[in-house]
């Protein structure tokens, strides 16, 4: 009777809905006009410009997803009922790119803990791949990020690897950070991981081959090509930077905000 009532009175069930921004920084729209210009200019040079994005863990195991396959009838997969990590298995960690000037994706899918040495590793065998293919005469790399996690704005961790990747790769690196609290408005989030989601919901993630495969065999309507690879490697946990060897990083901070736009320069010592 009340749902009745109700309905003639105009309601329906409703989920929330995610739109109250809560408080927001004075400078960030000024933020992604500085990223978009930045990007702009660097990429009409023909240089790299990637967002980059660490995605929540998932258990390659095989659990229930909710979307649905043709099989024949009767024979639906069978896939556990509660939802604990594997002890050999355990979780797989999707750390994304997004080749802005290319259209073309990479997800490097790590099997120990999101670290920033992880971060860096992927964008280093990514730049060993493409540079080759696309980026020959590049003289810079530009990255935007999220504020927090471990490629964070105030990671120590992030900086020294950065410049780590900066002396190996020969090249500077600058990176962009998009405000707290914005990660929505990352152009992976809509323009790639949207699609690579579909494709996990499609079958139980059993193992990280299927994750894998499932990831990299994609081709959009417009164009977007991603690719994948398994990064087996082990980072450590708890790892402490002191100020002392943060000052050894060459960086160069923007006048605007550089504690989110900065630049690292390869150095020759070693860190």
């Amino acid at each position: 009777m009340v749902a009745d009532l109700l309905h003639e009175l105009g309601f329906s069930l409703q989920p929330n809905r995610k739109n109250l921004e809560g408080t927001q920084h004075p400078d960030r729209n000024g933020q992604f006009e500085f990223i978009v210009s930045m990007a702009k200019t660097l990429l009409g040079q023909g240089e790299p410009v990637i967002p980059v994005e660490v995605k929540k863990k998932e258990l390659a195991v095989g659990f229930a997803n909710s979307a649905k396959t043709w099989r024949p009838k009767g024979d639906s997969e069978e896939v556990l009922v509660h939802h604990f990590v594997d002890s050999f298995l355990g979780r797989a960690n999707p750390y994304v790119f997004y080749d802005l000037g290319r259209n073309q994706g990479w997800v490097s899918v790590g099997v120990d803990h999101d670290a920033a040495s992880f971060a860096t590793e992927s964008i280093a065998r990514w730049w060993q791949k493409m540079r080759a293919v696309a980026y020959l005469g590049a003289t810079t790399l530009m990255i935007t990020a999220d504020g927090g996690g471990s490629n964070g704005s105030r990671v120590r961790l992030w900086k020294l690897e950065l410049q780590k990747l900066s002396n190996e790769i020969g090249t500077p690196i600058t990176v962009c950070h998009l405000p707290f609290e914005t990660s929505k408005w990352n152009k992976i989030e809509h323009g790639m991981f949207s699609y690579i989601t579909m494709n996990w919901c499609e079958r139980p993630l059993v193992s990280n081959e299927v994750i894998i495969n499932s990831t990299a065999n994609m081709q959009t309507t417009t164009g977007l090509q991603i690719k994948a690879e398994l990064g087996t490697n082990a980072y450590l946990l708890g790892v402490k930077v002191s100020y002392e060897r943060l000052r050894q990083v060459n960086i160069d901070r923007a006048d605007f905000h550089g504690e989110w736009n900065y630049t690292t320069s390869p150095q020759n010592q070693s860190l």
